[in-house]
């Protein structure tokens, strides 16, 4: 056991540590302390650091699922995939195969960078005028309206197609025998299930999949879902067509018919991924990049922007004036995601004159250094409904060569639409809700269009340094995602400092109501008041800011993990082979 003194070297070596730069960020001359604001965070977690892969998801079960498939020899696409498949039967209100999909890929031999969207679009008959026929002013959270083509096993094969090594009968082994066999339910999944007992109670086939005895399940009980596994099962047999055809795409259609729905099918098998270029900006020097609309990444990309005229670093950690201006910054680039962000298939989305430098500076000008703004007019260039939710799962991958995945996937709120297909093991996603009703618009309802999407995998470069990252949680991800940024190119920090220093977030997009987190000191929480923001306190490990995790790649060839404490999740090594 160790002595008190040997608690207290301990102790006081992490002291003298926290206040030291990370040597990825030291290199590249960021400030060690801040002169101005708080010490850096001492986090409650060290990384994870090897020479190897390391998979980081919020259930330690579905990460070992991925760290297994780089033990059989696959890559960072085969472990996201299996850890994926993994979590979406291990965390069923965030995340399955009834959700969609986003990625950024990193390959490591040729520095290329890959983007997909894997989102899925409205079905065929869903327009304005068919949901006001039914008296409704928006689309209902819960229910067959809600429901759009669910993208994320479309967004595996197209994975799959273009990186994966191991076959896919492989890389969902794991999530198909943990279904059969059961797994003890850990922590924060059990309280977040809890929640939802009343609108799984609601429907029978969700009863009979997510309840157990007419209880969600608890701390460490077994939890089973074999019709998921026959789902996952036709998927490892036939790839994306043993979902979008056959036995499970005719569970889909069986419950839009007996629900009034408009689904058809060929809404399911002519759905396609689509691959894209991601979006990018500067940083102090790092390179940062996020998916295009649909996603609302772009919004975190407007946020940096406008940061980047003020001297944050000088500022301090967590002072009063940098996250006045981080959060100003989010007022003015929300305002924008949500008045012109959509399908820009069949859309005009802005996005040149979005990320264009000098906007950024114009409305970076908007700010008042001594005040809050509580109301920020989207820009002027040559909307969708207010609303909040949208729960996720995001996990990150980093292989033995350094390639990355940075993968994000969802059900959008805590269950979805709250329908289970009869048999299939999964909930419908409830993305439709994210369209608005109103014609004309970006984001208008329309058949076979995919609406504003909160979903956004985040990557960052600069010189030999590769980061792999995200922070989950509906609306609050892209100010999450500059929040995290901002912590590593401003202050200096670890990819753990960064994922766990204390967050704000405002999940509407009016007011001056924010929600922080008691990680903020006091006196800066009340100097803000004073500024004219009124803020809601949380204490220090919830799920309210979100769920995040990252990974770095640096030269030669050392790669670190970091995993959230707000949940369950961890950052798992993959072993050292062993030579018989």
């Amino acid at each position: 056991m160790p002595t008190c003194r040997s608690r207290f070297v301990a102790i006081a070596a992490a002291l003298f540590a926290s206040t030291l730069p990370h040597p990825a960020a030291a290199q590249h001359g960021v400030p060690v302390k801040p002169p101005n604001g708080q010490p850096l965070p001492i986090p409650g977690r060290s990384m994870v650091i090897t020479r190897y892969g390391i998979v980081a998801a919020s259930q330690p079960l579905a990460a070992s699922a991925g760290v297994h498939m780089l033990e059989l020899g696959g890559n960072a696409v085969d472990a996201a995939i299996a850890a994926n498949a993994a979590n979406g039967l291990m965390e069923p209100a965030m995340n399955g195969v009834g959700g969609d999909l986003f990625a950024i890929v990193y390959i490591a031999k040729t520095g290329q960078i890959y983007g997909l969207n894997s989102s899925g679009w409205a079905a065929t008959g869903m327009t304005p005028d068919l949901l006001k026929s039914k008296n409704l002013d928006r689309i209902p959270i819960r229910g067959i309206w809600s429901v759009t083509v669910p993208g994320a096993v479309a967004g595996w094969q197209a994975l799959h197609d273009k990186f994966g090594k191991l076959p896919f009968s492989t890389v969902l082994a794991p999530a198909i025998r943990y279904a059969n066999e059961g797994f003890p339910v850990s922590q924060v999944i059990a309280e977040t299930w809890a929640e939802y007992l009343k609108t799984l109670g609601d429907t029978p086939d969700a009863a009979k999949t997510y309840l157990i005895d007419g209880h969600t399940p608890r701390e460490g009980e077994i939890f089973r879902n074999a019709d998921l596994a026959r789902t996952l099962s036709l998927i490892a047999k036939h790839g994306r067509d043993g979902f979008y055809k056959g036995a499970t795409a005719d569970a889909i259609l069986a419950t839009e018919r007996q629900l009034g729905g408009t689904m058809t099918a060929e809404d399911l098998a002519d759905f396609q991924p689509e691959w894209v270029t991601p979006l990018h900006v500067d940083y102090r020097g790092w390179t940062v990049y996020e998916l295009p609309p649909n996603s609302q990444g772009i919004g975190a990309l407007m946020m940096l922007q406008m940061m980047s005229h003020y001297p944050m670093g000088a500022y301090g950690f967590h002072a009063t004036q940098s996250l006045h201006v981080t959060m100003e910054a989010k007022q003015l680039a929300y305002a924008d995601v949500l008045r012109y962000v959509g399908d820009p298939r069949l859309g005009n989305v802005p996005v040149a004159q979005m990320l264009d430098s000098a906007h950024a500076a114009e409305r970076a000008g908007l700010i008042d250094s001594t005040r809050a703004v509580c109301s920020a007019a989207p820009s002027e260039f040559s909307s969708v409904t207010d609303k909040k939710g949208g729960d996720t799962i995001y996990l990150t991958v980093i292989d033995a060569d350094g390639n990355i995945v940075s993968l994000i996937q969802s059900n959008y709120d805590e269950f979805g639409s709250g329908l289970v297909p009869a048999g299939t093991g999964f909930v419908l996603q409830d993305r439709g809700a994210l369209f608005t009703l109103d014609t004309g618009r970006t984001n208008t309802l329309a058949p076979h269009k995919r609406p504003l999407h909160t979903l956004m995998p985040g990557f960052m470069q600069k010189d030999s340094v590769r980061i792999g990252f995200g922070i989950m949680g509906g609306w609050n991800q892209a100010q999450a995602h500059a929040q995290f940024v901002s912590n590593v190119a401003d202050y200096g920090m670890s990819i753990q400092q960064a994922l766990e220093a204390g967050r704000f977030t405002k999940p509407g997009f009016s007011g001056c109501n924010f929600d922080i987190e008691s990680r903020i000191p006091q006196a800066v929480r009340d100097s803000l008041s004073a500024m004219g923001y009124d803020l809601t306190l949380y204490g220090p490990r919830t799920g309210h800011f979100g769920w995040g995790q990252a990974v770095m790649g640096t030269a030669g060839g050392v790669h670190y993990g970091a995993s959230d404490p707000r949940h369950d999740g961890a950052a798992i090594p993959e072993q050292l082979p062993i030579k018989k």
